[in-house]
C-alpha cells in the first residue's frame, strides 16, 4: 500500500525576474507560491502591465498534493510549446502550490518551435533556481463539538498541545476548528477523546 505524503515542497516567496534571450527575443522568468487558484489570474494582469509591450504571457500552475490540480497556456504560441516546457520544470523541481509564468518580447526572428520549447523551458529552470523552496507539512483540520462546561478543559488541551485555532463557537454547545500536522492527527484525536463528552471530526 503506497503511503499517503505527509510534507510538499513549495517557494517561500515570489521569485526576482530572470532573463533570458534568443536572437533578440527576450523572455523574462517569473515564480510565485500560490494556494488557490483565484491568485492567479491578478498575477497575469500584474505582468501585463509590467510589461506592455510583451507578445506572450505563457505560464502553466499546479496545486495540491494528494489530488493535484494543474494547468498550463500556450497564449498564442505553437500548441505545447510554452506551457508544457513550463510546467516539466515544475515537474522537475518536485514543487506545488506555484505558479510560473514567462513573458516573451518578439525580437523580430522566428525561433522555430523547438527553439520555442527550449527558450520557454530555460526560463522556467532560471526562474525556479532563483526562488527559495521550503518543505512544508501537510495540515488537517479538526472539528470539535462538546458542552460549555468542558470548554476549560478542552481550551487548557489544546493549549497544551500548540494546536492552532481557526474559528470557534463558545455557546451552550460549543464549537472549535483546530488545525495541526497530518502527522499528529491520530495522537491528537486520540488525547481529545479523552475529554468527556468532546466529539472531533477530520474536516476535508
Amino acid at each position: 500500500m503506497e503511503q499517503k505524503p505527509h510534507s510538499y515542497k513549495t517557494l517561500a516567496r515570489p521569485s526576482e525576474a530572470v532573463l533570458f534571450t534568443d536572437r533578440k527575443s527576450k523572455f523574462y522568468g517569473y515564480a510565485f507560491p500560490i494556494n488557490k487558484i483565484e491568485a492567479i489570474k491578478p498575477l497575469i494582469e500584474d505582468l501585463w502591465e509590467k510589461y506592455p509591450k510583451a507578445n506572450h504571457v505563457c505560464y502553466a500552475w499546479q496545486l495540491g498534493v494528494e489530488n493535484v490540480q494543474y494547468r498550463t497556456n500556450d497564449d498564442g504560441e505553437p500548441r505545447n510549446s510554452a506551457g508544457s516546457p513550463i510546467y516539466g520544470q515544475i515537474q522537475s523541481f518536485e514543487v506545488t502550490n506555484v505558479f510560473v509564468a514567462v513573458v516573451r518580447i518578439f525580437g523580430g526572428t522566428k525561433l522555430g518551435v523547438g527553439g520555442l520549447i527550449h527558450a520557454y523551458r530555460t526560463t522556467a529552470k532560471l526562474a525556479l533556481e532563483a526562488s527559495t523552496i521550503i518543505e512544508k507539512r501537510l495540515k488537517v483540520c479538526l472539528e470539535l463539538t462538546f458542552e460549555y462546561q468542558t470548554l476549560d478543559q478542552v481550551m487548557r488541551t489544546i493549549k497544551r498541545q500548540k494546536l492552532e485555532v481557526i474559528s470557534q463557537t463558545l455557546e451552550m454547545h460549543c464549537n472549535v476548528v483546530v488545525q495541526l500536522n497530518k502527522t499528529e492527527a491520530e495522537k491528537i484525536q486520540e488525547i481529545l477523546g479523552r475529554v468527556p463528552g468532546l466529539v472531533t471530526k477530520k474536516l476535508d
